[in-house]
C-alpha cells in the first residue's frame, strides 16, 4: 500500500526537543519565557538588518497588529494582493476596513506595480486614500519591493510585507520579510519552518515591537491590578511553542536548499514536457525559497489541464493543490473593489501547486515523476531518479 506523499509537511531536525524539554523542566510553560526571547533573537540575525521581532501566535495575528500599528480602523481602505491566502485580507475585514485587490504580474505572480498605482490614484481620487499597502511574496517568491516601496513612498502609504510563505528568501540579496513597515512571517505547520502554529511580526524599531507585545498581551496597563485603557488580544506566542522554533532555526537553511532542489527536480522532469511551464525566478535579484513549487499548463498544448494531473496524483495518494482562489473571486469578498486585469484569474485555472517538502525521499521523488510521465506522455524517466 502506498504511503501518502503530503504537498508540504513539517521536517523536525531532532534539536527542537531539546529546548522543550527545557521549558518543561524549568516549567517555563506559560506564554513567555526563554525560548520565547531567544526565537526572536535567532530570526532578528537570521533576517540581517537592524529589526525587533514579536514572535506571535500566528502569521494572522501578526498582520492583524500590524494593521492596529498602521491606524487602520472602522471606514478604512487597505489595499491587499488579490492572489493570496485569505489570512491576507481577513484581518483588514477584523478592522472594520475594506480591503482593496489588485491583480499580480506575470514576471513573480505577485502585487502588479502597474495596478497598484491606478488603484493607490483612483482611491484618492473618491477621498479615500489607503492606509495601508499589503503586498505578498507568492509561495516564496519576493515581489518587485522596489517598484511596489516607491509607490508606497510617494503617496505616503504604510507597507506590509507578508512574507509568510518567504522566510530565507531574498531581494537583491536583502532578506524578505525586512521591506515594509512591518513584516509578517508564519510558522504553521506547512511552512518552511514551523513551531506548529505560530507567526511574527517584524518591525524596525523597539517601540513598535513593545506596543506589538502589549497588544498581544491583552493590553495590560502597568498597575498592580488588571486594569485595560485599550483593548487587547491573546496573540503571543508559547514558550513552548518558540523551543521548536529554536531547533527548527538551526536547520532554516538547510530546510531552504531542500525546497529549491525539489524545485530543481521539477525543471529538469518539466523540461520537455511540452505546455508545462515551472514558476521560476526573473532573474538573479530575485532568491526563492521555493516554498511551494507551482507549475503552469497549457491544456491546447498540453492536451491534459490541471484537474488531470490533479485526480492522477490523488489516485496515487500524492497530495497537489490548485493555487490560491483569488480574493476578488471569493464569495465573502464579492463586493470588494477590484484593480486589474485577469492574470490571477487565469493562473488560478490553470496552476497547480506540486509536493515540495524538504523531508521527499528519492522513492517519492521517483512516484512523482511516473503520475507526471504518464499524465503528459513523455518518452521515459530522468536517469537521476531511481524508479
Amino acid at each position: 500500500m502506498s504511503i501518502e506523499i503530503w504537498l508540504s509537511s513539517p521536517h523536525m531536525g531532532g534539536t527542537e526537543i531539546k529546548y522543550v524539554n527545557q521549558a518543561f523542566d524549568t516549567n517555563w510553560i506559560a506564554p513567555l519565557g526563554p525560548n520565547v526571547n531567544g526565537f526572536e533573537t535567532d530570526l532578528e540575525k537570521f533576517l540581517n538588518q537592524e529589526v525587533k521581532v514579536a514572535a506571535l501566535s500566528s502569521g494572522t495575528a501578526a498582520l492583524h497588529l500590524a494593521l492596529i500599528e498602521c491606524n487602520v480602523g472602522h471606514g478604512d481602505e487597505v489595499i491587499c494582493q488579490s492572489l493570496t491566502f485569505s489570512a491576507s485580507a481577513n484581518p483588514i475585514v477584523y478592522q472594520g476596513a475594506t480591503p482593496v485587490f489588485v491583480d499580480s504580474e506575470k514576471d513573480t505572480w505577485n502585487m502588479c506595480p502597474v495596478a497598484l498605482r491606478e488603484a493607490v490614484v483612483d482611491r484618492i481620487s473618491r477621498n479615500k486614500k489607503p492606509k495601508a499597502i499589503v503586498a505578498v511574496n507568492l509561495y516564496g517568491m519576493p515581489a518587485k519591493m522596489d517598484e511596489i516601496l516607491a509607490i508606497a513612498a510617494e503617496f505616503d502609504i504604510p507597507l506590509i510585507e507578508d512574507a509568510a510563505e518567504s522566510l530565507g528568501s531574498t531581494y537583491k540579496g536583502r532578506s524578505c520579510g525586512t521591506f515594509g513597515h512591518f513584516g509578517i512571517l508564519s510558522f504553521n505547520g506547512n511552512k518552511i519552518i514551523t513551531t506548529s502554529g505560530g507567526g511574527a511580526l517584524v518591525c524596525h524599531s523597539k517601540e513598535d515591537k513593545d506596543r506589538a507585545v502589549f497588544l498581544s498581551t491583552q493590553a495590560r496597563d502597568k498597575a498592580p491590578h488588571y486594569q485595560h485603557s485599550e483593548i487587547g488580544y491573546n496573540y503571543r506566542m508559547s514558550n513552548v511553542s518558540a523551543g521548536i522554533g529554536r531547533g527548527q532555526m538551526e536547520v532554516l537553511n538547510s530546510r531552504v536548499e531542500g525546497r529549491r532542489k525539489m524545485h530543481d527536480f521539477y525543471a529538469e522532469i518539466t523540461r520537455n514536457m511540452d505546455g508545462v511551464e515551472l514558476f521560476c525566478e526573473p532573474n538573479t535579484d530575485f532568491f526563492s525559497n521555493h516554498w511551494l513549487s507551482v507549475i503552469t499548463i497549457d491544456e491546447a498544448k498540453a492536451s491534459k489541464n490541471r484537474e488531470d494531473l490533479r485526480l492522477a496524483f490523488l489516485e496515487d495518494k500524492i497530495e497537489s493543490r490548485p493555487i490560491w482562489k483569488p480574493m476578488h473571486m471569493q464569495p465573502v469578498f464579492k463586493d470588494a473593489p477590484y484593480y486589474g486585469g485577469d492574470f490571477a484569474e487565469k493562473l488560478f485555472e490553470n496552476s497547480l501547486c506540486l509536493p515540495s517538502g524538504s523531508n521527499l525521499t528519492d522513492a517519492d521523488r521517483a512516484r512523482i515523476e511516473k503520475v507526471m510521465v504518464n499524465v503528459f506522455s513523455n518518452k521515459k524517466l530522468s536517469d537521476s531518479i531511481v524508479p
